[in-house]
Protein backbone atom coordinates (compact mmCIF):
# COMPACT_ATOMS: atom_id res chain seq x y z
CA UNK A 1 0.00 0.00 0.00
CA UNK A 2 1.08 3.54 -0.71
CA UNK A 3 1.31 5.85 2.31
CA UNK A 4 0.57 9.53 1.87
CA UNK A 5 0.56 11.96 4.75
CA UNK A 6 -1.23 14.77 2.96
CA UNK A 7 -1.83 14.74 -0.74
CA UNK A 8 -1.18 17.99 -2.60
CA UNK A 9 -0.30 19.98 0.55
CA UNK A 10 2.85 21.42 2.07
CA UNK A 11 5.24 19.91 -0.46
CA UNK A 12 7.63 22.73 0.33
CA UNK A 13 7.46 26.34 1.45
CA UNK A 14 8.04 27.62 -2.08
CA UNK A 15 5.26 25.48 -3.52
CA UNK A 16 2.80 25.83 -0.64
CA UNK A 17 0.42 28.20 -2.39
CA UNK A 18 0.37 26.05 -5.51
CA UNK A 19 -0.37 23.00 -3.39
CA UNK A 20 -3.30 24.68 -1.68
CA UNK A 21 -4.78 25.70 -5.01
CA UNK A 22 -4.82 22.19 -6.42
CA UNK A 23 -5.99 20.74 -3.10
CA UNK A 24 -9.19 22.75 -3.40
CA UNK A 25 -10.27 20.79 -6.48
CA UNK A 26 -10.99 17.06 -6.85
CA UNK A 27 -8.46 14.94 -8.70
CA UNK A 28 -9.51 13.91 -12.20
CA UNK A 29 -10.50 10.32 -12.84
CA UNK A 30 -8.11 7.64 -11.72
CA UNK A 31 -6.68 6.05 -14.86
CA UNK A 32 -5.55 2.42 -14.90
CA UNK A 33 -3.47 0.60 -17.49
CA UNK A 34 -5.08 -2.47 -19.09
CA UNK A 35 -2.14 -3.73 -21.14
CA UNK A 36 -2.24 -7.03 -19.23
CA UNK A 37 -5.68 -8.18 -20.36
CA UNK A 38 -5.45 -11.42 -18.37
CA UNK A 39 -5.72 -9.58 -15.05
CA UNK A 40 -8.89 -8.03 -13.64
CA UNK A 41 -7.11 -6.48 -10.65
CA UNK A 42 -6.24 -2.82 -11.11
CA UNK A 43 -4.70 -0.19 -8.86
CA UNK A 44 -3.61 -0.41 -5.27
CA UNK A 45 -5.02 0.94 -2.01
CA UNK A 46 -3.53 4.12 -0.58
CA UNK A 47 -3.08 4.81 3.12
CA UNK A 48 -3.70 8.45 4.03
CA UNK A 49 -2.41 9.67 7.38
CA UNK A 50 -4.84 12.16 8.89
CA UNK A 51 -3.72 15.71 9.63
CA UNK A 52 -5.67 18.39 11.47
CA UNK A 53 -8.77 19.46 9.56
CA UNK A 54 -9.24 16.27 7.54
CA UNK A 55 -12.72 14.82 7.16
CA UNK A 56 -14.18 12.17 4.85
CA UNK A 57 -15.99 14.41 2.37
CA UNK A 58 -12.81 16.41 1.79
CA UNK A 59 -10.75 13.22 1.42
CA UNK A 60 -13.31 11.79 -1.00
CA UNK A 61 -12.92 14.87 -3.18
CA UNK A 62 -9.12 15.00 -2.85
CA UNK A 63 -8.74 11.38 -3.95
CA UNK A 64 -11.83 11.32 -6.23
CA UNK A 65 -13.45 8.35 -4.53
CA UNK A 66 -16.97 7.85 -3.22
CA UNK A 67 -18.04 9.02 0.23
CA UNK A 68 -19.74 5.72 1.10
CA UNK A 69 -16.75 3.82 -0.28
CA UNK A 70 -14.53 5.60 2.27
CA UNK A 71 -16.93 4.81 5.09
CA UNK A 72 -17.16 1.14 4.11
CA UNK A 73 -13.38 0.79 3.79
CA UNK A 74 -12.82 2.39 7.22
CA UNK A 75 -15.62 1.08 9.48
CA UNK A 76 -13.83 1.94 12.75
CA UNK A 77 -13.30 5.63 11.91
CA UNK A 78 -15.69 8.52 12.54
CA UNK A 79 -16.12 10.16 9.10
CA UNK A 80 -16.73 13.60 10.64
CA UNK A 81 -14.27 13.53 13.52
CA UNK A 82 -10.98 12.00 12.41
CA UNK A 83 -8.15 11.82 14.91
CA UNK A 84 -4.84 13.28 13.80
CA UNK A 85 -2.42 10.49 12.89
CA UNK A 86 -5.17 7.97 12.10
CA UNK A 87 -4.73 5.96 8.92
CA UNK A 88 -7.49 6.07 6.29
CA UNK A 89 -7.66 3.42 3.57
CA UNK A 90 -8.36 5.05 0.21
CA UNK A 91 -10.07 2.35 -1.92
CA UNK A 92 -8.20 2.81 -5.19
CA UNK A 93 -7.78 -0.91 -5.88
CA UNK A 94 -10.55 -2.92 -7.50
CA UNK A 95 -11.49 -5.83 -9.72
CA UNK A 96 -12.95 -4.93 -13.08
CA UNK A 97 -16.65 -5.81 -13.25
CA UNK A 98 -17.96 -8.66 -15.40
CA UNK A 99 -18.81 -6.72 -18.56
CA UNK A 100 -17.28 -6.10 -21.98
CA UNK A 101 -14.47 -3.57 -21.77
CA UNK A 102 -16.27 -1.21 -24.10
CA UNK A 103 -17.63 2.28 -23.54
CA UNK A 104 -19.15 3.16 -20.18
CA UNK A 105 -19.89 0.58 -17.48
CA UNK A 106 -21.64 1.71 -14.28
CA UNK A 107 -21.73 -0.82 -11.45
CA UNK A 108 -24.41 0.41 -9.06
CA UNK A 109 -23.35 -1.35 -5.81
CA UNK A 110 -19.81 0.01 -5.98
CA UNK A 111 -21.01 3.49 -7.06
CA UNK A 112 -18.38 3.66 -9.80
CA UNK A 113 -18.38 4.52 -13.48
CA UNK A 114 -15.78 2.90 -15.74
CA UNK A 115 -14.92 4.36 -19.13
CA UNK A 116 -12.87 2.07 -21.34
CA UNK A 117 -10.88 4.11 -23.84
CA UNK A 118 -11.41 3.01 -27.47
CA UNK A 119 -7.94 4.23 -28.49
CA UNK A 120 -5.79 3.21 -25.49
CA UNK A 121 -5.51 0.19 -23.22
CA UNK A 122 -6.77 2.25 -20.30
CA UNK A 123 -9.84 2.59 -18.11
CA UNK A 124 -10.92 5.81 -16.40
CA UNK A 125 -12.74 5.29 -13.09
CA UNK A 126 -15.05 7.86 -11.46
CA UNK A 127 -17.20 7.86 -8.31
CA UNK A 128 -20.89 8.49 -8.99
CA UNK A 129 -24.09 9.16 -7.11
CA UNK A 130 -27.11 7.05 -8.05
CA UNK A 131 -30.83 6.73 -7.30
CA UNK A 132 -31.89 6.54 -3.68
CA UNK A 133 -34.09 3.77 -2.27
CA UNK A 134 -37.43 3.73 -4.04
CA UNK A 135 -35.97 5.64 -7.01
CA UNK A 136 -33.40 3.11 -8.15
CA UNK A 137 -31.25 3.81 -11.19
CA UNK A 138 -32.40 1.25 -13.79
CA UNK A 139 -30.24 -1.55 -15.15
CA UNK A 140 -29.86 -1.15 -18.88
CA UNK A 141 -27.80 -1.61 -22.03
CA UNK A 142 -28.02 1.66 -23.91
CA UNK A 143 -25.94 4.37 -25.58
CA UNK A 144 -24.91 7.96 -25.02
CA UNK A 145 -27.62 10.14 -26.51
CA UNK A 146 -27.87 13.90 -26.50
CA UNK A 147 -25.11 15.87 -24.75
CA UNK A 148 -25.96 19.30 -23.41
CA UNK A 149 -23.77 22.04 -21.95
CA UNK A 150 -25.37 24.42 -19.43
CA UNK A 151 -28.60 22.39 -19.35
CA UNK A 152 -31.94 23.68 -18.11
CA UNK A 153 -33.44 21.59 -15.30
CA UNK A 154 -37.15 20.81 -15.63
CA UNK A 155 -38.45 18.61 -12.78
CA UNK A 156 -40.81 15.85 -13.86
CA UNK A 157 -44.39 15.60 -12.67
CA UNK A 158 -43.36 12.80 -10.28
CA UNK A 159 -40.62 15.01 -8.80
CA UNK A 160 -43.09 17.83 -8.32
CA UNK A 161 -45.55 15.57 -6.50
CA UNK A 162 -42.84 14.05 -4.32
CA UNK A 163 -41.47 17.45 -3.38
CA UNK A 164 -44.94 18.73 -2.52
CA UNK A 165 -45.63 15.70 -0.30
CA UNK A 166 -42.31 16.14 1.51
CA UNK A 167 -42.11 19.95 1.73
CA UNK A 168 -45.60 21.32 1.11
CA UNK A 169 -44.60 23.32 -1.96
CA UNK A 170 -43.88 22.73 -5.62
CA UNK A 171 -40.54 23.05 -7.35
CA UNK A 172 -40.09 25.73 -10.01
CA UNK A 173 -41.16 24.60 -13.47
CA UNK A 174 -37.62 25.07 -14.71
CA UNK A 175 -34.24 26.22 -13.45
CA UNK A 176 -31.88 27.88 -15.95
CA UNK A 177 -28.16 27.12 -16.06
CA UNK A 178 -26.22 28.55 -13.17
CA UNK A 179 -25.26 27.83 -9.55
CA UNK A 180 -28.81 26.77 -8.59
CA UNK A 181 -29.15 24.19 -11.36
CA UNK A 182 -29.12 20.60 -9.97
CA UNK A 183 -27.65 19.32 -13.26
CA UNK A 184 -24.50 21.40 -12.92
CA UNK A 185 -22.81 22.48 -16.15
CA UNK A 186 -23.04 19.30 -18.23
CA UNK A 187 -25.61 16.59 -18.89
CA UNK A 188 -25.45 13.41 -20.98
CA UNK A 189 -28.75 11.71 -21.79
CA UNK A 190 -28.93 7.91 -21.90
CA UNK A 191 -30.29 7.39 -25.41
CA UNK A 192 -33.72 9.08 -25.46
CA UNK A 193 -34.71 8.22 -21.88
CA UNK A 194 -35.33 10.61 -18.99
CA UNK A 195 -32.17 9.37 -17.25
CA UNK A 196 -29.01 11.44 -17.39
CA UNK A 197 -25.38 11.38 -16.36
CA UNK A 198 -24.87 14.90 -15.09
CA UNK A 199 -22.99 17.21 -12.77
CA UNK A 200 -24.36 18.72 -9.60
CA UNK A 201 -24.57 22.04 -7.78
CA UNK A 202 -23.84 20.24 -4.51
CA UNK A 203 -20.57 18.56 -3.54
CA UNK A 204 -22.25 16.14 -1.13
CA UNK A 205 -23.99 13.15 -2.70
CA UNK A 206 -21.32 11.87 -5.08
CA UNK A 207 -20.61 8.28 -4.16
CA UNK A 208 -23.99 7.93 -2.45
CA UNK A 209 -27.58 6.87 -3.16
CA UNK A 210 -29.03 10.36 -3.27
CA UNK A 211 -30.55 11.11 -6.69
CA UNK A 212 -33.98 10.56 -8.24
CA UNK A 213 -32.50 7.89 -10.51
CA UNK A 214 -29.98 9.84 -12.57
CA UNK A 215 -26.21 9.43 -12.23
CA UNK A 216 -24.36 12.32 -10.59
CA UNK A 217 -20.69 13.16 -10.99
CA UNK A 218 -18.28 15.78 -9.72
CA UNK A 219 -18.24 18.78 -12.06
CA UNK A 220 -14.67 18.21 -13.25
CA UNK A 221 -15.44 14.55 -13.91
CA UNK A 222 -18.60 15.13 -15.96
CA UNK A 223 -16.80 17.86 -17.92
CA UNK A 224 -14.06 15.37 -18.85
CA UNK A 225 -16.62 12.71 -19.78
CA UNK A 226 -18.66 15.22 -21.78
CA UNK A 227 -15.59 16.28 -23.77
CA UNK A 228 -14.14 12.81 -24.35
CA UNK A 229 -17.05 10.42 -24.81
CA UNK A 230 -18.85 10.66 -28.18
CA UNK A 231 -22.54 10.15 -28.79
CA UNK A 232 -23.61 6.54 -29.45
CA UNK A 233 -20.95 5.22 -27.04
CA UNK A 234 -22.26 2.06 -25.40
CA UNK A 235 -23.45 2.36 -21.79
CA UNK A 236 -24.09 -0.60 -19.50
CA UNK A 237 -25.59 -0.19 -16.03
CA UNK A 238 -25.10 -3.36 -14.01
CA UNK A 239 -25.65 -4.69 -10.50
CA UNK A 240 -22.62 -6.68 -9.30
CA UNK A 241 -22.08 -6.42 -5.53
CA UNK A 242 -19.60 -9.32 -5.64
CA UNK A 243 -16.61 -9.49 -7.99
CA UNK A 244 -14.22 -12.45 -8.05
CA UNK A 245 -11.04 -13.28 -9.93
CA UNK A 246 -8.23 -15.81 -10.16
CA UNK A 247 -5.09 -13.77 -10.72
CA UNK A 248 -1.47 -14.50 -11.60
CA UNK A 249 0.29 -16.76 -9.11
CA UNK A 250 -2.90 -18.60 -8.20
CA UNK A 251 -4.30 -15.70 -6.17
CA UNK A 252 -7.99 -15.93 -5.30
CA UNK A 253 -9.34 -12.39 -5.03
CA UNK A 254 -12.80 -11.20 -4.06
CA UNK A 255 -14.37 -7.75 -3.66
CA UNK A 256 -17.73 -7.36 -1.92
CA UNK A 257 -19.94 -4.26 -1.78
CA UNK A 258 -23.17 -3.57 0.09
CA UNK A 259 -26.06 -4.81 -2.09
CA UNK A 260 -28.35 -2.03 -3.27
CA UNK A 261 -31.75 -3.37 -2.32
CA UNK A 262 -34.95 -1.56 -1.44
CA UNK A 263 -36.79 -1.76 1.87
CA UNK A 264 -39.54 -3.99 0.51
CA UNK A 265 -37.06 -6.75 -0.30
CA UNK A 266 -36.64 -9.51 2.27
CA UNK A 267 -32.92 -9.81 1.51
CA UNK A 268 -32.27 -6.12 2.15
CA UNK A 269 -28.59 -5.32 2.74
CA UNK A 270 -27.58 -9.00 2.64
CA UNK A 271 -25.01 -10.51 0.31
CA UNK A 272 -26.63 -13.47 -1.45
CA UNK A 273 -24.57 -16.65 -1.44
CA UNK A 274 -24.93 -17.51 -5.10
CA UNK A 275 -23.69 -20.79 -6.52
CA UNK A 276 -20.92 -18.94 -8.33
CA UNK A 277 -19.75 -17.39 -5.04
CA UNK A 278 -19.85 -20.72 -3.22
CA UNK A 279 -17.92 -22.46 -6.01
CA UNK A 280 -15.31 -19.71 -6.02
CA UNK A 281 -14.74 -19.81 -2.25
CA UNK A 282 -14.72 -23.60 -2.23
CA UNK A 283 -14.85 -25.87 0.80
CA UNK A 284 -11.82 -24.69 2.74
CA UNK A 285 -12.80 -23.66 6.25
CA UNK A 286 -10.07 -21.02 6.32
CA UNK A 287 -11.59 -19.28 3.32
CA UNK A 288 -15.05 -19.08 4.88
CA UNK A 289 -13.65 -17.93 8.23
CA UNK A 290 -11.93 -15.12 6.38
CA UNK A 291 -14.97 -14.25 4.29
CA UNK A 292 -17.86 -14.38 6.78
CA UNK A 293 -17.01 -11.05 8.49
CA UNK A 294 -16.83 -9.39 5.06
CA UNK A 295 -20.19 -10.84 4.06
CA UNK A 296 -21.73 -9.40 7.22
CA UNK A 297 -20.09 -6.00 6.74
CA UNK A 298 -18.86 -5.48 3.18
CA UNK A 299 -15.93 -3.09 2.94
CA UNK A 300 -15.61 -2.84 -0.84
CA UNK A 301 -11.93 -3.77 -0.66
CA UNK A 302 -10.13 -6.46 -2.64
CA UNK A 303 -9.14 -9.31 -0.34
CA UNK A 304 -7.11 -12.42 -1.07
CA UNK A 305 -8.41 -15.74 0.20
CA UNK A 306 -5.47 -17.38 1.93
CA UNK A 307 -4.93 -20.76 3.54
Amino acid sequence: MKKISKKFRLLSISFGLFSLLIASKPIMATVYDLSNIKNRLIGEPIIHTVVEGDYFQQLAEDYNVGFLALIAANPTLDPFLLEEGAEVVIPNQMLLPYAPHVGIVINLPELRLYYFSPTENKVHVFPVGIGREGLTTPLTNTVVGEKRKNPVWRPTKEMQERHFEEHGEYLPKEVPSGPDNPFGKYAIRLDTSEYLIHGSNKRFGIGMRASSGCIRMYDDDIEWLFNNVPEKTKVRIINQPVKMSYEKGGKQLIEIHQPLTDEKEETKDKVILTRALQRFVGTKREHWQQLIPVLDQPQGLVIELTN
